[in-house]
């Protein structure tokens, strides 16, 4: 439930200048009944100045009449006509000056053990910069012989959850790039596979006999022998009939 600002001086005023119960004050102050009471008695906040609910526009002044003729009715508080300040965004992660020395273990880490979290994400989990990233990747940090690989975490440059969030997201985005390429490949596969026809399935006939290896020339169709082919050409006519040699 909603409470006014400053209960303990909005509940001063509406013992001083009202006719509501210590209950119903209790009730909308958020206070106990008692101390409501301690209130009016002198013995608590004494020294606290009244708070005018009313002239702050908390609560409107035909709401309090309404609770005084009703013992059993609750006050209830207006809807706020200042606009409530917005949280501030998160900004970049900051870092102790006792823990910015160990940094680039981190991200040597980092580096060693997950190369697959992009520098974007690192710089978010560990507060430094691109600069500092490339530095310790080509080893042209100005402290590169002392940086040692070291857990972020056992640095306490950040909580575990925060690591495991980050490896988390930095795994799936891998997944979905090797998805991604992996349907690239096979759908260039299929395009080149399209446009060229096997040898397998010309027919033979459309092959040159030149082209064609000694098995499949061999296996290839021919004309059927003729007789002249097969007993050769016979003997030379001399131009005598049967009969003349008989005779």
């Amino acid at each position: 439930m909603a409470l006014p600002l400053m209960p303990k001086a909005t509940a001063v005023w509406l013992i001083d200048n009202t006719k509501l119960t210590f209950d119903q004050i209790a009730r909308f102050c958020g206070l106990h009944p008692l101390e409501v009471k301690g209130i009016a008695d002198g013995e608590v906040a004494v020294g606290i100045v009244g708070l005018d609910p009313v002239a702050n526009s908390q609560v409107a002044a035909e709401e309090i009449a309404r609770c005084e003729a009703d013992a059993a009715a609750d006050l209830k508080l207006l809807a706020p006509t200042v606009p409530v300040q917005r949280q501030k965004t998160k900004g970049a992660k900051y870092t102790p000056l006792s823990k910015r020395q160990d940094r680039p273990d981190a991200i040597a880490w980092l580096l060693k053990y997950h190369p697959e979290v992009p520098d974007a994400q690192v710089q978010k989990l560990l507060g430094t910069t691109k600069a500092t990233i490339d530095s310790v990747r080509n080893r042209t940090h100005w402290n590169h012989a002392n940086i040692k690989p070291r857990d972020p975490v056992s640095l306490g440059i950040c909580s575990q959850a925060e690591l495991d969030r980050t490896l988390i997201l930095a795994a799936k985005r891998r997944e979905n790039r090797e998805k991604r390429e992996a349907r690239a490949a096979r759908k260039a596969n299929a395009e080149a596979g399209a446009g060229a026809m096997p040898a397998a399935e010309i027919p033979a006939a459309e092959i040159p006999a030149a082209d064609l290896p000694e098995s499949a020339a061999a296996a290839a169709p021919q004309s059927e022998p003729t007789i002249a082919d097969v007993f050769g050409t016979g003997p030379a006519d001399d131009g005598d009939s049967d009969s003349d040699r008989r005779d």
